[in-house]
């Protein structure tokens, strides 16, 4: 994995901890960025790079937990937490809300690195996936209105007959529209399609 392309955020207000951590992920070939509070943090725009955030649980102002939230509201980096207590309480909700690790003061050089490692991995598979439903989503788009209403009729399994009653057309204009929909969305089947539209959210129901 190439990581120079990666990057690792660390955030907490005691700056020793941010250098020593900073040190060690620089010393193991990572490229870092600092900052002393999660308010710096999410005001500064962050590189279009893959990357994880390394977050102290509790610090004046906005803690760990609130900084997790807002990331996860407009961004995929996956999230560690470090703390200097072994709070039981916010590691379970830490992790339900899709932390990749919890770990305490002091804490193990290893165990941090394979976190770390995890979590770029990981951030690699939900910038992929990201890109992916992007795509799908201009595909989407790309379709008339009349289209996008007929898709998820098609999807839902029913017949051309039967969408073309629903929508007061006839059965040839929609096997038009299917050929069109099919070739737009790049859909080599209609499984395909049908895996599209779930993707996509749209209603498959009859």
């Amino acid at each position: 994995m190439d990581c120079a392309s990666e990057l690792v955020y660390v955030v907490g207000d005691d700056t020793r901890v941010r250098e020593a951590l900073a040190a060690l992920l620089r010393a193991n070939g990572r490229d870092v960025q600092i900052f002393d509070s999660g308010e710096a943090f999410l005001d500064t725009p962050h590189h279009n790079v893959v990357a994880c955030l390394i977050v102290d649980m509790r610090m004046p102002g906005m803690n760990g937990l609130e900084v997790q939230k807002l990331v996860g509201m407009d961004s995929s980096i996956p999230v560690i937490f470090i703390t200097g207590r072994g709070d039981v309480p916010s590691a379970v909700l830490a992790m339900k809300s899709g932390a990749v690790d919890f770990l305490t003061k002091p804490l193990d050089e290893d165990a941090l690195i394979r976190a770390v490692e995890v979590a770029l991995a990981t951030a690699h598979v939900l910038r992929k996936e990201a890109e992916e439903a992007a795509m799908l989503q201009a595909l989407y788009r790309s379709l008339t209105p009349r289209e996008q209403e007929l898709l998820p009729l098609l999807a839902s399994g029913l017949l051309n007959k039967q969408a073309a009653a629903i929508l007061g057309i006839t059965e040839y204009t929609v096997q038009v529209h299917r050929g069109n929909i099919m070739r737009k969305m790049q859909a080599g089947s209609f499984a395909t399609l049908v895996r599209q539209a779930s993707k996509l959210q749209l209603e498959t129901s009859p």
